[in-house]
């Protein structure tokens, strides 16, 4: 399952979005610092408007989506990778995610306490980073002074000390490990360590009800952060998010359409996950369940059977596959083979988004 950890400054709206999101989460969002004492976890349905589509055509018994595991980390403060704050505890817990939601506050309100006394989000910004990558630094070398002796006689050991020397350089030169230049073995020889700074980040920024639509001059600088980092940034408002969960569902879209919005956070939280992490969704369909199915990008059909059930990688013979608008198009399974839009596909077939299949096997 996915896993993205939400990170920020104490007082961002961490917590208020994290529960917000998860809805049934119990995080403490308090107002002062480290009212989050455990990482909260919450497991969310990603929202896909296609499996209620392919249920009907299929008049499927169940509807089963994918899902995202949100994790809210207690905020961090400058000093937390040498223990400040509730500090280690909670940068071990960043390096078990696939992605940071990085919380930045970009509202302005007298009645939240701000832990460094003024809104700015490019100051907040490179404290967490700069937390982070520290960390990062005390961890590669611990580990060079452990891979050197080996390195005189390991091959292997030798290119993860090049690694290692290269990101060493790199973050004593204030960069982060994603912005640091490594070759795919080299990458692959420091996987294993999970250095935080490595992970994909999107930038949450948080504002007030009334710049939801058109953002800020503090969106304004996290953009221009970002854009820097090869990152994303999604404008929310963890305010509006906690109203939303309080409306009944089809009072939604007319909220937010009255604030100017399409969406709300949590779609666009998990759209900007998917594109970041270069993620698709294939679907499947049948009278018993219609159900949607994460991979990475440039999966073949052989892999992406494989997320099913393993026998169905091994025994994979081909993909009966339609294209999930040509489907809706035909209005059902046998109208769209009459038409021939359902193809044989076979192991070297490259999954697309929306692709809508059954897969033919061997046991």
């Amino acid at each position: 399952m996915l896993r993205a950890g939400i990170v920020g400054l104490p007082n961002v709206g961490k917590s208020t979005l994290f529960n917000a999101l998860v809805a049934n989460a119990k995080a403490d969002a308090a107002n002062f610092p480290f009212c989050t004492i455990e990482p909260n976890v919450g497991v969310v349905a990603v929202p896909d408007q296609r499996l209620q589509v392919l249920a009907k055509i299929s008049e499927s018994e169940k509807i089963v989506p994918t899902r995202i595991e949100f994790v809210d980390i207690a905020g961090l403060v400058k000093g937390a990778s040498k223990g400040e704050g509730l500090g280690n505890q909670f940068l071990a817990n960043i390096r078990e995610v696939d992605a940071i939601v990085h919380v930045v506050r970009c509202f302005d309100d007298d009645d939240i306490i701000h832990v460094s006394g003024s809104v700015d989000p490019a100051r907040d910004i490179e404290v967490i980073n700069l937390e982070l990558a520290l960390a990062d630094l005390g961890q590669v070398e611990r580990r060079i002074e452990r891979t050197r002796k080996q390195a005189r006689s390991n091959k292997d050991a030798k290119m993860e000390l090049d690694a290692l020397e290269t990101l060493s350089a790199g973050l004593n030169e204030g960069k982060l490990v994603r912005q640091i230049s490594l070759t795919e073995e080299e990458a692959e020889s420091v996987k294993q360590l999970g250095l935080l700074t490595s992970k994909p980040v999107i930038y949450a920024a948080n504002v007030s009800e009334d710049d939801l639509a058109t953002g800020n001059d503090w969106v304004e600088q996290v953009r221009q952060i970002a854009a820097t980092e090869d990152a994303q940034v999604v404008v929310v408002s963890a305010q509006v998010e906690s109203e939303l969960i309080e409306l009944p569902e089809e009072d939604r879209e007319d909220f937010l359409q009255s604030l100017g919005v399409e969406e709300g956070g949590l779609k666009s939280l998990i759209g900007a996950t998917y594109e970041l992490l270069g993620l698709r969704t294939f679907l499947t369909t049948g009278p018993q369940e219609t159900r949607a199915w994460t991979i990475a990008a440039g999966m073949k059909a052989p892999q992406a059977a494989g997320t099913i059930h393993s026998d169905f990688e091994r025994g994979f013979i081909r993909a009966e596959t339609i294209a999930y608008g040509d489907l809706v198009a035909a209005g059902a399974m046998t109208a769209a083979k009459e038409k021939g839009l359902v193809r044989s596909e076979g192991k070297d077939y490259v999954v697309q988004e929306g692709d809508v299949m059954l897969f033919r096997f061997n046991v």
